[in-house]
């Protein structure tokens, strides 16, 4: 038989509160947030500090489950006998499952489906940080579950309905929410979803059978590839833009003119920047990392000195989250060379302006270039300064994740196969680097059609189709004439025919001999009489089966 109780626990003494004696104890008194009179039993904590006793507010039941266990859990009811209601109904569903009418797994799901949302979203985040997945991904998928359960009214798993859901997201279709944002909120809830199943929380996935929405029909930010020219254009504004803003006057006369004096100090450290930003560039074009691995990188995952020089990326900074390394062409080895050693030479000098002990090298934990978080809007500043548009005539845009379009895109340009290209941008799906990642408008589809096989038409095979024409209406039009004679008449026809040969050989008398006829022959049921037959199942030839004939052998293929 279970009990109800309510549970004490100890926190700190609040501060301010009053504390007395009462029956050889000490009280502490105090007023909560709500200005609400508390009082609670000093007791000595594990530390040795003073701790004050609090009584809880709810009850908690305590019984024996299905499976024999003994459990403790809240209620959540303030009136001892709703809770005793509450245990009764745990004690019945565990009586049903001990006679085999419930399942544990299904005695669970009915505990949990009643249990607020936020105490589950706290377990499933939970469950990512075991998972590995990064901060960001927590944050974002946490904000995603909670407006749509704030927005489609769940308050527990049991609110969960398929109907609801897609309603809010053809609600925010209307609202032009674009595809990709709508695939994220339900990335997150069908997820969640899933992991809830497998926890025994829920039955099934309500949410499992809902299409994704068509990415590909409604793209709001379609990236285009950057061709050579801009992107030379490109680091060229990069490294002369942090200067060229320094020196541009403000306001006054010389507004806008690039006219202002600045310390040889400064001019060196704009310098440097403007190399840094143009190095961060290049990586980005010529390895594809993504804007976030490259920030990532410490001079210690810098392998330059070996033979295969490569960034090493670990696989907690990989969105694959896979240990990765990634190759460098020599030119790039050349630069990121002369940048570690202008680096350590910098150290060096500061080190020794500042009268410290000079570095022998650069620390391993330093990172390979300070990129700025600031670095999409930096990256738009540029692009003015090159000359280039943020926005083509088709609405696709260049922003800093396009540079890895652009690496894509000219691997494929440059004849590199689909399954070589995958491996370079790290993908899984082919469909991937092909289809996002690749802009076809970069692509020589018009010198690829240079490759196809050459297939002449020569003037005699033309001649000989003209022929063939004029041949075939030549035999068809004496078939296709028109004719007087009916098909009812055919009979009278044939008997006429053999009347008047039979009088004309009455009339050459006994010694006219028969012209010898070489065609098949056979006697008429009636008489001697021979006429013209042909083996049966076989028509007579008509005019144009001879002329078919005649076109077959001029072209000796007959």
């Amino acid at each position: 038989m279970g009990t109800v109780f309510k549970k004490t626990y100890t926190s700190p003494v609040p501060k301010g509160a009053e504390i007395t004696s009462r029956k050889g104890e000490r009280i502490a008194k105090w007023k909560s947030r709500g200005g609400k009179r508390k009082t609670g039993r000093i007791t000595t904590g594990r530390d040795g500090s003073e701790r004050v006793s609090v009584e809880s507010v709810t009850y908690t039941a305590k019984y024996r489950d299905g499976q024999g266990h003994i459990v403790e859990k809240t209620t959540g009811c303030r009136d001892e006998s709703a809770a005793r209601q509450v245990l009764a109904e745990w004690e019945r569903r565990a009586e049903q499952v001990r006679a085999g009418v419930f399942t544990p797994e299904q005695d669970s799901i009915a505990d949990h489906s009643r249990t607020a949302l936020e105490e589950h979203f706290r377990a499933y985040l939970d469950f990512l940080r075991t998972k590995g997945t990064t901060a960001k991904h927590q944050r974002e998928t946490l904000r995603n579950l909670q407006r749509v359960s704030g927005d489609c009214g769940f308050g527990n798993l049991h609110d969960f309905e398929r109907a609801v859901f897609e309603k809010w997201l053809s609600l925010r279709l209307q609202d032009g929410m674009s595809a990709r944002t709508r695939n994220g909120y339900r990335e997150a809830i069908v997820a969640f979803a899933n992991w809830s199943v497998e926890s025994n929380r829920l039955m099934t996935n309500p949410f499992s059978g809902i299409p994704k929405a068509n990415q590909a029909a409604d793209p709001r930010r379609q990236r285009r590839a950057l061709t050579e020219d801009e992107l030379i254009r490109l680091l060229d504004a990069t490294a002369r833009r942090p200067l060229l803003d320094a020196m541009t006057v403000r306001r006054g006369k010389n507004k806008g003119e690039a006219v202002a004096n600045l310390s040889e100090a400064n001019r060196l450290r704009l310098f440097r920047l403007g190399r840094e930003r143009q190095l961060i560039y290049k990586t980005l074009i010529l390895t594809g990392l993504r804007k976030s691995e490259l920030a990532s990188i410490t001079v210690a995952q810098v392998e330059i000195d070996g033979p295969s020089p490569c960034l090493k990326l670990s696989a907690a900074d990989a969105k694959n989250r896979q240990n990765s390394q990634i190759p460098l062409r020599a030119d790039m080895v050349n630069e990121v060379r002369g940048w570690l050693a202008e680096r350590l030479d910098a150290a060096r000098d500061e080190a020794t302006s500042l009268g410290q002990p000079v570095p022998v090298r650069l620390p391993a934990n330093a990172k390979l270039f300070n990129v700025p978080k600031a670095l999409v809007k930096i990256f738009d500043r540029d692009l003015r300064l090159a000359g280039i548009a943020k926005r083509d005539e088709r609405g696709r845009t260049v922003d800093v994740h396009a540079l890895r379009t652009t690496f894509g895109t000219h691997l494929s340009k440059g004849g590199v196969p689909l399954r070589t290209a995958q491996a370079a941008l790290r993908h899984s799906d082919p469909k991937l680097t092909a289809n996002v990642y690749t802009d076809p408008q970069l692509l020589d589809v018009t010198g690829a059609l240079d490759s196809l096989p050459a297939l002449p038409l020569t003037g005699d095979q033309g001649e000989k189709a003209i022929q063939t024409v004029n041949l075939r209406q030549s035999f068809l039009a004496p078939t296709l004439a028109p004719t007087t004679v009916q098909t009812s008449d055919s009979e009278s026809f044939a008997d006429k025919r053999d009347a008047e040969r039979s009088d004309s050989r009455a009339g050459e008398g006994p010694s006219a001999k028969p012209t010898p006829d070489t065609t098949c022959q056979r006697e008429s049921p009636e008489g001697n009489e021979k006429k013209m037959a042909y083996p049966e199942g076989f028509e007579p030839p008509t005019s144009w089966s001879v002329a078919r004939h005649s076109i077959q052998l001029s072209y000796g293929y007959a």
